[in-house]
């Protein structure tokens, strides 16, 4: 059950609470002052606190205020019999979940608390879930020239600059990307991807900036584009090397001008959207002969960076196998298998040609066919199968 601490230098006021929340199945701590209360928020974890705002030695916007800074999930709940708006205001700007003024409405006290339990197990879950995440999409490895772009990313992402990515499939450009989102000023807001290689030519440019009802066939409503999509957040376009020259043609303007305009239609809609472009092609080849903008290339590439494949740093093969056994029992919610020594030197020595998507498919199949301990004839059999 949920745990629970009142602070007020009232004695009526405390037991009156705690008789309530204890009856709702609540286990309830007391302080006596806002000093008292602080050293006993510091010293265990509470779910939600019920706190008086005037009482001696700290009051209880400064207690809120110093117990917010420590960056828990625990929610305050402020009460007073001096309540007013601005009071309320300054407690909910400082962090407080909700203000209730003495004497307490029972029905009301006992929906906040509810409403405040609930809240931080959704800031916890939240928090859980975006470590799980950034731990999908980590860049794994401590090799020189993974290390490079892991310098490059930490150094660039809190900037606005427009990055290029490029390297061989399956290298990991898209997490270099994610990388970037989640280290920049718009981490908060979406990270929007669009596969350029995977959408005909003659349906990118309505994919990117949207059409309006009845600009083609097909088009029986409007459609707002990946542009308007990420507006405020990042778009990240994938395999942009494969892009049609009227498309880049577009692309290009829209990052001269910060506009885009949907296909069909004649307005101009201002978008702020920041731009990383990947691709496995030499672009440089691509513009001489004609198939990719010069003037496009230099407005992407502000920032270049190169992922290298996995045969260049095998070193790293050892810190990716590990993660995926561990990536790959949470999802199929089972013990992460161990591999023998025989066998991680022997994947040091593929040339794994799909690099580490190639790797993690390996992984993947090694932990379902294989047993506890992955040896070096499983890898053998299961590494480079027969097709």
């Amino acid at each position: 059950m949920a745990k629970l601490l009142i602070i007020d230098d009232e004695k009526a006021i405390r037991g009156a609470l705690r008789d309530i929340l204890e009856y709702e199945g609540y286990n309830i701590d007391e302080a006596s002052d806002g000093e008292q209360g602080l050293e006993m928020f510091k010293q265990n974890d509470y779910d939600v606190v019920l706190c008086d705002i005037r009482m001696p030695k700290v009051d209880g916007l400064e207690l809120l205020q110093r117990a917010t800074e420590m960056g828990r999930s625990t929610q305050f709940i402020m009460i007073s019999a001096f309540g007013n708006v601005e009071t309320a205001v300054e407690a909910t700007k400082r962090g407080a979940f909700d203000f209730i003024s003495k004497p307490p409405d029972l029905n009301r006290l006992l929906v906040t608390v509810k409403n405040a339990i609930e809240r931080g197990k959704m800031i916890v879950e939240t928090k859980v879930l975006k470590k799980k995440v950034y731990r999908l999409n980590e860049i794994v490895g401590e090799s020189i020239a993974i290390q490079k772009v892991k310098d490059i990313t930490d150094k660039v992402g809190p900037t606005e600059a427009r990055v290029l990515i490029t390297g061989p499939n399956g290298a990991g450009k898209e997490m270099v990307a994610k990388r970037l989102h989640e280290k920049s000023t718009r981490a908060t807001m979406p990270l929007i991807e669009v596969n350029c290689a995977a959408i005909p030519s003659e349906l990118i440019e309505s994919e990117l900036f949207g059409h309006e009802k009845g600009s083609f066939t097909s088009a029986v409503k409007q459609r707002i584009g990946k542009f308007e999509q990420a507006d405020g957040g990042t778009l990240f376009l994938d395999e942009i090397g494969d892009m049609s020259l009227s498309a880049q043609s577009k692309v290009l303007r829209a990052l001269q001008e910060n506009k885009i305009t949907r296909v069909g239609g004649d307005k101009e809609i201002k978008v702020n959207v920041r731009v990383f472009a990947a691709t496995n092609k030499n672009l440089h080849v691509e513009i001489a002969e004609g198939r990719f903008r010069e003037d496009l290339y230099h407005r992407l590439s502000v920032i270049p960076i190169y992922v290298p494949p996995l045969k260049q740093r095998p070193d790293d093969i050892p810190l990716l196998v590990d993660k995926f056994l561990d990536d790959v029992a949470n999802e199929y919610g089972q013990p992460s298998k161990q591999i023998d020594k025989a066998a991680m030197e022997y994947l040091q020595t593929l040339p794994w040609t799909g690099n580490v998507r190639e790797l993690r498919n390996v992984v993947e199949r090694l932990v379902i066919m294989c047993n506890d301990l992955i040896t070096l004839e499983d890898v053998r059999i299961y590494a480079t199968p027969v097709i």
